[in-house]
């Protein structure tokens, strides 16, 4: 998740730079114009995150200290935000104005986001909670288990994202929140599938170990960048997983009004492109980052319209 370079599907409606973050591609002319203040708040809310949890040469500890401050400052402009209201929680118990001031780039749009749109304070929790998770893995050079153990963790980095998106566009029913996640988790495999030869090297191990015993798969392979048949047999048993996922979600566009369903009609399309694209390298994503060209962009359009 946690990754300096665009991760996911490039959305090519985006004028602006807004497609830094993986798991946010939004803010595009697509978006409805009254949502693209508290869209751009969140979109700010989860780079400088990302940011304090992989940028720079900051040690690791420094990172847990500074999601722990970061953390604190949501809190703070959590209880701003409900400020007005006589029925609000009190001021919680040291209360550090500075921790907002540290980032006012943040959280000054954050807190009117979070007045005007009463968003649920916990998805931004979840997220941080998953922000402080990938540090204390790369800390100790530890991975996943099981898929189980992987999924819980999309549930928190990717998920909220989606849930965060249907909040601000009034959509609240549990099939819908259902697909989203399977959108949202799918997308975040992909990423991981997409990047095993960026994240491996970096300390970021997403393959779990029982997928490695169930392929046979040894970890010194993938440490050292070796595409056997098992690594290739594995990675193409992932990305089947991954499009099935994506696929149980894609009902959602039509759920979604006017643009924001014809965007996410393009991020579901962007996710299966880059799922074809591992496909025709033979599943080597070990060795090749495959990325997203202008004419794939034509034929994601293309389908979108057929969704």
């Amino acid at each position: 998740m946690s990754d300096a370079a665009p991760r996911t599907t490039p959305d090519p409606t985006t004028p602006d730079p807004i497609t830094h973050y993986e798991n946010f591609p939004v803010a595009s002319w697509l978006c409805p114009a009254h949502l693209r203040a508290p869209i751009t708040a969140l979109y700010h809310f989860a780079r400088t995150a990302d940011d304090l949890a992989d940028e720079g040469c900051t040690s690791g500890t420094q990172r847990l200290q500074d999601l722990q401050a970061y953390r604190q400052a949501l809190v703070q402009a959590g209880a701003a935000a409900h400020a007005h209201d006589a029925h609000a929680a009190p001021q919680p118990s040291g209360h550090h104005p500075e921790l907002i001031a540290r980032w006012p780039q943040v959280f000054g749009p954050l807190r009117i986001a979070l007045r005007d749109h009463q968003l649920p304070p916990k998805l931004l929790h979840d997220l941080l909670d998953a922000f402080v998770q990938d540090v204390e893995k790369t800390l100790a050079g530890a991975g996943y288990r099981t898929q189980a153990e992987l999924l819980d963790y999309c549930a928190r980095s990717a998920n909220p994202v989606g849930r965060l998106l249907l909040h601000l566009y009034g959509v609240s029913d549990p099939a819908s929140l259902q697909r989203s996640d399977a959108i949202c988790t799918a997308l975040q495999l992909i990423n991981f599938w997409q990047d095993l030869s960026v994240d491996i090297p970096r300390g970021r191990h997403y393959v779990s170990d029982a997928d490695c015993a169930r392929f046979g798969v040894a970890r010194s392979d993938l440490t050292l960048g070796r595409q056997t048949e098992a690594v290739t047999r594995l990675v193409a048993a992932c990305v089947a997983d991954a499009r099935s996922t994506l696929r149980q979600g894609a009902p959602l566009v039509h759920r979604l009004p006017g643009r924001a369903g014809w965007e996410l009609r393009l991020v579901v399309q962007g996710g299966l492109r880059i799922l074809d694209k591992i496909e025709a390298i033979g599943f080597t994503s070990l060795t090749h980052r495959p990325v997203l060209r202008r004419r794939d962009y034509a034929l994601m359009l293309w389908r979108a319209l057929w969704m």
